[in-house]
């Protein structure tokens, strides 16, 4: 094992979707990628039969003593977040932490590093099911409950199951840039990344948009992003006052208009953004931030970066 060696955990309980995630995007040989892949592991947290959800058994061919050379580990959920990771397992995971391996976890595999101590101080997501119990459990940690995924450098988290996909993505394009992150999408046939939070997926009652009215002004704003909108504006084209357009606003998508319109608009900036040759007032522009210090504040509010570094990260090389 001479590359980027990710290793998956495997437990009595282990959840099958988020470990099989971390299986797509990283055992799969890709030699049609021309680079040097990842080299993949699964290791066993305890001793005894590994039995998955589904019925399913495994052999995890490794032991805790693998992740003292992984380069990423990947948690994948966790049985019970009431119940206890064992001794060893976060022992292990202190040490990797400490000689600066990339620890990762799924839904409700956040709160084993939440028990290893490795998020005080630091941000991270889970499930919007867990959330709340997270933050009143582990008051050190920000949890950031909208998110699909954060990234804090050495530390990733993923919300519910499928922003696990999300996530395992995101490392790929970290690692290999955009070109290749958005290749290994495709082979999945998902988005190489999917824009707004957890709040869209919270059960709740969506709001009745009979005659189509909200889904026509989101891709009417979608469609002219430069347009000068407003809150205002949008009620007018909505036929709707504006209490009415916050409120069914809110309703279906967990944010207000205005918010909306913003995470759009960043959305198109960053699409931008991976052409090389486009200026930076040009993508605030087309972006409809009208100037780039409008750009970088709310770049930088939602996605914690720059635009430069985004595009210095993602940027598909010129050919």
């Amino acid at each position: 094992m001479n590359q980027h060696l990710v290793v998956a955990l495997a437990y009595d309980g282990l959840c099958t979707f988020e470990f099989g995630c971390a299986v797509e995007v990283f055992a799969l040989a890709r030699p049609e990628l021309g680079v040097a892949w990842y080299d993949f592991a699964v290791c066993a947290v305890e001793e005894g039969p590994i039995r998955a959800a589904g019925g399913i058994t495994i052999d995890a061919p490794y032991t805790l003593a693998l992740l003292e050379r992984a380069d990423t580990i990947i948690i994948p959920g966790w049985r019970d977040p009431d119940q206890a990771p064992p001794a060893p397992l976060l022992a292990a995971l202190q040490a990797a932490a400490q000689r600066g391996a990339r620890l990762c976890s799924i839904c409700s595999g956040v709160f084993v590093l939440a028990v290893a101590g490795l998020l005080d101080g630091r941000a991270a997501t889970t499930h919007w099911r867990y959330a709340r119990q997270l933050r009143e459990r582990y008051p050190a940690i920000e949890v950031q409950a909208d998110l699909l995924y954060v990234d804090g450098g050495q530390i990733v988290s993923a919300a519910g199951s499928a922003a696990g996909l999300d996530m395992l993505l995101h490392l790929v394009r970290r690692d290999h840039g955009a070109r290749i992150g958005n290749l290994v999408a495709q082979r999945l046939v998902v988005q190489p990344h999917r824009e707004g939070g957890q709040a869209q997926f919270v059960s709740r009652p969506m709001a009745p948009d009979q005659d189509g009215r909200l889904a026509a002004l989101m891709a009417r704003v979608r469609a002219e992003p430069a347009f000068p909108h407003t809150l205002a504006s949008m009620a007018r084209a909505a036929a709707m006052s504006t209490r009415t357009l916050q409120r069914q606003f809110q309703a279906a998508t967990g944010m207000a208009p205005v918010d909306w319109l913003i995470r759009e608009r960043v959305a198109i900036a960053r699409d931008l953004l991976e052409s090389p040759g486009l200026p930076l007032p040009r993508v605030a522009q087309l972006a409809g931030f009208g100037s780039e210090e409008s750009l970088r504040r709310h770049f930088r509010n939602l996605l914690h970066t720059s635009p430069g570094a985004y595009r210095k990260r993602f940027a598909a090389p010129p050919p």
